[in-house]
């Protein structure tokens, strides 16, 4: 169930050209640890027309339990990785959830 003090992400990341499919493998990387901080869903996903593009979704119970999972070595360690990877260009929006016609 989502409360209305659910944190959402919504997200890409621009690659350099033929790394799409490996920061697509560091983003998918199992983590258990992410849910016993608070994240509800983490999506990673690609379109064709936009080669170059990583799309993140992310809900999590709150913002700081998002601004926790950065503390974590497993994540650390996943953008220090993923960092070469990016081409710079990057967009986020964040919002708290209002609600869903999916669930109370």
């Amino acid at each position: 169930m989502l409360s209305g003090m659910t944190f959402a992400n919504i997200g890409s990341l621009g690659v350099r050209s033929g790394n799409r499919e490996k920061l697509v493998e560091i983003l998918t990387r199992r983590s258990p640890l992410l849910a016993e901080l608070g994240c509800l869903l983490y999506e990673v996903g690609t379109n064709e027309e936009s080669p170059d593009t990583v799309f993140v979704a992310e809900l999590w119970t709150s913002a700081e339990a998002h601004q926790a999972s950065l503390q974590l070595d497993s994540v650390r360690a996943a953008i220090a990785e993923a960092m070469p990877l990016l081409s710079g260009e990057m967009s986020s929006q964040r919002f708290t959830v209002a609600g869903s016609p999916l669930h109370d």
